[in-house]
């Protein structure tokens, strides 16, 4: 089914979207409408333009793929699902998402990945291509983000103060500069194989959504980022 967005009112939009009978639908013509996917489950949604903010927000059992720049607050809270932008993400992505998967070809905002978590076999993952701003993995409490730096070169490519307030969680940031400016709490480590491992499958991921060469992107370092033994929030939260 395809659907012409154009102009209409993003609450118009929305409920055509939920009430289309395929499960695959293509959204042509997005302008800015917000909420798009919000609510909609078992449905692989294509998006072409620029979706406004909370695109996927509360997302379960639906996929999304994206052909533009999507804004803030994507994959708000979401459970499961996959959301897949060929462009650039806004500020807060992935905010509180507790599953699924986001994948950024390109650039990434501030706050990304603030108050992801995780529990049991809900593992959210967020991967971005080239580089984002402050304040990543703020009050991380599970998951994984992935920072891949593409067209970074001698600079860390994330903003100051990440992981301020991490309890949980790990970051993967490849970078040929160790990260500068963390919160006290966060510890660094240059990875080795062994402490990528768990990261390869974001990665390869990343290179099949995206056509990225994977031989590249690992010829550069990676530094892990995990809280400290010492992290003062372990008394204020529980960890699964």
């Amino acid at each position: 089914m395809i659907i012409e967005a154009g102009k209409k009112y993003y609450t118009e939009l929305n409920r055509e979207i939920k009430a289309a009978e395929d499960r695959e639908i293509t959204i042509k013509g997005v302008l800015g409408q917000r909420y798009i996917g919000t609510g909609v489950k078992n449905k692989d949604i294509t998006v072409y333009g620029t979706p406004g903010n909370a695109m996927g927000a509360y997302l379960s059992g639906t996929n999304i793929t994206v052909y533009g720049n999507v804004q803030d607050a994507v994959g708000d809270t979401m459970d499961n699902g996959d959301i897949v932008v060929y462009g650039n993400g806004g500020d807060t992505l992935g905010y509180g998402m507790r599953g699924g998967s986001i994948y950024i070809r390109d650039n990434g905002g501030y706050r990304v990945g603030i108050h992801m978590k995780a529990y049991m076999e809900h593992q959210p993952v967020v991967v971005i291509g080239g580089k984002v701003g402050s304040f990543l993995g703020e009050y991380q409490a599970g998951g994984t983000i992935v920072v891949l730096g593409l067209g970074v070169d001698g600079a860390f490519p994330a903003g100051g103060y990440c992981g301020t307030g991490m309890h949980g969680g790990a970051m993967y940031i490849r970078s040929d500069v160790p990260p500068t400016e963390l919160a006290p709490q966060v510890v660094a480590e240059l990875c080795t194989p062994a402490m990528l491992e768990p990261a390869m499958a974001c990665i390869e991921n990343y290179c099949h959504y995206f056509d990225a060469g994977i031989k590249e992107i690992l010829a550069k370092p990676f530094y892990k980022l995990t809280p400290g033994a010492n992290n003062p929030y372990n008394d204020l939260y529980t960890a699964y």
